[in-house]
């Protein structure tokens, strides 16, 4: 296991617009987007320095959950591998790959083939998953998804590490089974595990290689991130690092004119990197924005005053 963050570095990425639109979240001009906006913006980010671009993953969202989460739910390595022939420099991620849905060879086949072809930027960003009808309809054991997560991800684990990966768990044993393209990146692309519940802060201090929060942890992000490194010191030895992620909530740059909501922090790059910087001294090294905006060129204007006012500025 091993972190990619630079040590001392507090980096930014965007999960994209687009690609998923929850109606909890998405702006109204995402609804008839379509690939030329994901290009923009991914694009964009690439140019104002974002360590990482961000896609989800749902396969069909059963009614009613459909209500409230919508059902624009682009397949994940699809959409990755396009971004990575459109991309050159940032990272490519899951957030989350909920690995329950599928047998943990076909993963590692998938981010073992997207990081051949990205050139080692693959990031396998992992979740238990969340959808109950959605595992039934795929056949999928919910009561069971937190230990067949943990089992997954050492079998892909094994499977990044070694050309004939060797596991031998309840659910899916492996031997004798060989899988090429082997990864660009020694040891295969890094783990961040995601949620904020005390068995997904677990896993991440005992498996990950980064966490991903989903929100800030009961007992408060500062004292969250300090049980993990506790947690992963006790279990695996001193020294081991782990990247930690933060949500910064919805930011705008500038002052606004229109009304962006009273949880987005807006003002001067200045003012708005001072607030990040005391995210960063929480303990963590990568911050998940976001931003408001009404049109796909307002977010790439956005991603680009971070980029210019903003990302100077986090690591002063």
């Amino acid at each position: 296991m091993s972190a990619i963050i630079p040590p001392g570095r507090l980096v930014y990425g965007l999960q994209l617009p687009v690609q998923s639109q929850s109606r909890l979240y998405r702006e109204p001009w995402e609804e008839g987007a379509g690939v030329e906006e994901l290009t923009r913006v991914a694009k964009a980010c690439e140019h104002a320095g974002f360590f990482y671009v961000a896609v989800c993953d749902h396969v069909a969202i059963p009614r009613p959950a459909d209500e409230k989460m919508g059902t624009e739910w682009w397949d994940t390595m699809t959409t990755l591998g396009y971004l990575a022939g459109v991309t050159e420099h940032v990272h490519l991620m899951s957030h989350v790959y909920v690995l329950p849905y599928r047998h943990p060879l076909m993963t590692a086949k998938a981010f073992c083939t997207l990081d051949a072809i990205s050139g080692g930027r693959a990031v396998l960003g992992v979740g238990a998953g969340h959808v109950e009808a959605e595992f039934d309809l795929l056949g999928a054991d919910f009561a069971r998804r937190g230990p067949l997560l943990d089992e997954a991800i050492d079998v892909v684990r094994a499977a990044f590490t070694e050309e004939y990966p060797r596991a031998d768990g309840p659910t899916w044993p492996v031997a004798d089974a060989g899988q090429r393209p082997r990864p660009v990146r020694p040891g295969g692309p890094p783990i961040w595990v995601g949620g904020s519940s005390k068995p997904a802060m677990r896993r991440a201090a005992e498996k990950g290689d980064g966490w991903l929060p989903q929100g800030p942890p009961k007992e408060g992000m500062k004292a969250g991130v300090q049980w993990i490194l506790e947690h992963r010191a006790t279990v695996l030895g001193e020294g081991v690092p782990i990247d930690l992620g933060i949500n910064t909530g919805p930011l705008y740059i500038g002052e606004p004119t229109w009304d962006v909501g009273q949880w987005t922090q807006h003002g001067s790059g200045e003012q708005v990197a001072e607030r990040l910087r005391k995210m960063g001294r929480l303990g963590v090294n990568q911050l998940q924005v976001s931003f408001r905006s009404r049109s796909c060129n307002e977010l790439v204007d956005q991603i680009q005053a971070f980029g210019r006012e903003v990302a100077p500025l986090l690591n002063d």
